[in-house]
């Protein structure tokens, strides 16, 4: 199978499961195809884009006692996850002549993706509530229509959104152990673990693709499209140790937790 095969079945399938479809092992990429910008994936019925503010809100910490609420909370970061995928999948069909082994190195995150969405389903789900029942919102798709380049995307998912997931899969993390919910917990934990080699990913390439002479952070901000911005890629509670583990360098880490006067956790 080819990468563009994986990449179409993705973005152009409605079935979910045609997109949690597992990815072969023997993936070639001789055949990248054209530059070709798809403006939305195509989605079931019950997962289509909802209009903006037509989505549920995540609920709060406090909120997170109660049984429904930690399901909705599962049911968005599904979506979450799933945009990431097709994220990844829109940057394969639309820079075909990205270099090879960012191609092919692209695709076990790719999995990851898969395999995280269907835990937040499941998770969802084994507290009452079904994928696609309540509506989503298209928020970081809406934001990869912006990427102009690869060094685009890996500034804005890799850097910003899932950056910010390492603060909030440890925000999850608590706010579930808090309410008596392990399961859920152990979920966002295994989560947070592959973020962090996900934005080590991104961090290389980002280094490999930067114009010379700039600093992480120079390209990093230059990368960046309104309302993309630094503070973007925090959560509620800033914490240096996995942003370590990825790899940023302290430069980077102490101007990216300035960028909105967040407390280190």
């Amino acid at each position: 199978m080819e990468i563009r095969e994986i990449a179409d079945r993705i973005l152009l399938s409605p079935q979910l499961d045609d997109k949690l479809a597992v990815i072969p092992p023997d993936v070639t990429d001789h055949d990248p195809g054209p530059v070709e910008r798809v403006v939305a994936p195509h989605r079931s019925p019950d997962l289509q884009f909802a209009p903006r503010r037509a989505a549920p809100a995540m609920p709060s910490a406090a909120a997170m006692s109660d049984i429904g609420k930690r399901a909705l909370a599962h049911h968005i970061m599904a979506n979450h996850e799933l945009q990431a995928l097709e994220i990844m999948a829109f940057v394969l069909r639309a820079f075909p002549d990205a270099h090879p082994d960012f191609r092919r190195r692209l695709l076990p995150i790719m999995a990851d993706e898969q395999r995280h969405t269907r835990m937040h389903m499941e998770r969802a789900a084994a507290l009452g509530l079904r994928f696609g029942d309540r509506p989503v919102n298209s928020y970081f798709w809406s934001k990869a229509q912006q990427f102009s380049s690869v060094l685009d995307y890996l500034a804005g998912l890799p850097l910003t959104f899932e950056g910010r997931n390492l603060d909030h899969t440890l925000e999850f993390m608590d706010h579930f152990e808090r309410a008596g919910d392990l399961r859920s917990a152990a979920v966002v934990r295994q989560i947070h673990t592959d973020e962090i080699q996900h934005v080590a990913f991104g961090l290389e390439w980002f280094r490999r693709l930067k114009p010379a002479g700039q600093s992480d952070w120079e390209a990093y901000e230059s990368c960046l499209h309104w309302p993309l911005r630094p503070s973007k890629a925090i959560g509620n509670r800033f914490h240096a140790a996995p942003r370590r583990a990825a790899g940023m360098e302290p430069e980077f880490i102490n101007r990216l937790q300035a960028a909105n006067g967040a407390e280190d956790g």
